[in-house]
């Protein structure tokens, strides 16, 4: 690319830095796909040629109108979270740092709609909200350090999907506002139908700038945790307190090998199964009986806002698989909705695979049912080994989103959305935004 042309250039738009060093080069161009070995081998030569950090929507109105002048790749960035390669540049070019853009702009006191810049911190969007007696739907279990607008365009759910599902059932983004790549980029305000197609799109098909979205009332959510001698006593519990009236925004159950290797703070292992539970307060009591009923230990640890950020939040979604890695890093892991039976799934794998493969479960609702994914630790045995993995969960009824792939489509349902590839040729339609991931826009 001209880069001296297109450097001079960013260098005139106001709210605008430019980051040049080598060092930032190599930061920005990398996120959490380390993850995954397939992914550490295939990114870690991709370096951006420039970053910017814009402070103002304008700023971004700019960089999309050089990017586009120049035909030069832009690839967006929040806090680089994300673990499937979202934010790499795979073929140099620009990134773009949105996490300068973090003002909540408006909260609706009464139904508690929210409309937040994309770079705000899903910690401090939360604390916003709280003021007006709200919370987020659904978190990263990165909710810390991750932003808003990286959350709705590279995850899926988290903590809260027991509760309320997927970032992508209708009813959770209402809105987006978006900046086209395009000589004069346009700036525009997307209803909830048609922002559909830029949710989980990895930022191929639209710059987020803003989002508006939906909260719940807050709930003082209560930690428990539950061991049980038994992992099948474990996972028939998990389904017990699914089927009982009782609120819940967590549910994770872990292996006695998993519990082993999380960091000390997080209580003795007892050499059990455990259950991570995060309960509203009138239901602790329902959830002691239903596991005394199992014969099953139970810890009430209190409120959750008291824990100080070491709390069973930080135990699970992927940061079960970051703690085991902490330990040992040649472990890696999977992602799938696992069919019923569950029990008789895992036996099955358990068979082929044995200590190669560890069981990490979350509670979901899917489509309106209370279901068990699940995030296995996976000892890697190389890329064979692992594609035989999902080759066999697949033969035996699991759903596997596979966290080992640069593609939109690939880590997701694995077919081609119509949708997402007409939003990307109306907004990009030079098709320089984040390109390589978006598998169904030719590049």
């Amino acid at each position: 690319m001209g880069s001296d042309a297109l450097q001079n250039e960013l260098a005139a738009i106001a709210d605008l830095s430019l980051l040049t060093s080598q060092a930032d080069l190599d930061r920005y161009s990398k996120d959490a796909y380390d993850y995954s070995p397939v992914l550490r081998k295939q990114l870690s030569q991709c370096r951006a040629d420039l970053v910017v950090s814009v402070r103002s929507v304008q700023a971004v109105q700019g960089v999309a109108a050089a990017c586009f002048r120049h035909g030069v790749p832009l690839t967006l960035r929040g806090s680089g979270t994300g673990n499937y390669g979202q934010s790499v540049p795979l073929k140099g070019g620009v990134v773009l740092l949105m996490d300068s853009l973090r003002e909540v702009r408006s909260i609706n006191p009464v139904s508690g709609v929210v409309t937040a810049e994309c770079g705000c911190l899903m910690r401090d969007l939360d604390r916003s909200l709280a003021v007006h007696g709200r919370q987020l739907r659904l978190f990263p279990s990165t909710w810390r350090s991750a932003t808003i607008g990286g959350f709705i365009a590279g995850g899926s759910g988290g903590i809260g999907s027991v509760r309320w599902g997927f970032l992508r059932d209708p009813g959770h983004l209402l809105g987006l506002e978006v900046v086209t790549i395009e000589a004069s980029p346009r700036l525009l305000q997307l209803d909830a139908a048609e922002a559909e197609a830029l949710n989980h799109a990895y930022g191929t098909n639209g710059v987020i700038t803003a989002l508006t979205l939906t909260s719940a009332a807050r709930v003082a959510w209560h930690e428990v945790v539950v061991d049980c001698a038994e992992w099948s006593v474990a996972v028939q519990l998990a389904l017990r307190c699914g089927q009982a009236a009782v609120e819940m925004n967590l549910c994770a159950v872990l292996q006695s090998e998993i519990v082993n290797r999380l960091p000390s703070w997080s209580g003795p292992a007892r050499g059990q199964h455990r259950l991570l539970l995060l309960v509203a307060p009138d239901g602790v009591s329902t959830i002691q009986r239903l596991a005394s009923s199992f014969q099953a230990e139970v810890q009430v640890l209190g409120q959750e806002e008291n824990r100080q950020g070491n709390g069973l939040r930080e135990l699970s979604w992927n940061h079960t698989t970051l703690h085991v890695r902490n330990q040992d890093p040649n472990w890696t892991y999977l992602q799938m909705l696992i069919p019923q039976p569950e029990q008789a799934f895992m036996d099955s794998l358990d068979q082929c695979w044995g200590d190669d493969l560890l069981w990490h479960l979350e509670a979901v609702r899917q489509q309106g049912a209370f279901r068990l994914a699940s995030l296995p630790v996976v000892r890697w045995r190389g890329k064979q080994a692992l594609q035989d993995l999902i080759d066999d969960c697949r033969a035996h009824g699991a759903f596997v989103f596979n966290p080992h792939v640069i593609t939109v489509e690939g880590g997701g349902l694995g077919v081609i959305d119509g949708d997402q590839v007409a939003a990307k040729v109306r907004h990009d339609p030079a098709g320089l935004l984040n390109p390589g991931k978006l598998g169904g826009f030719p590049c």
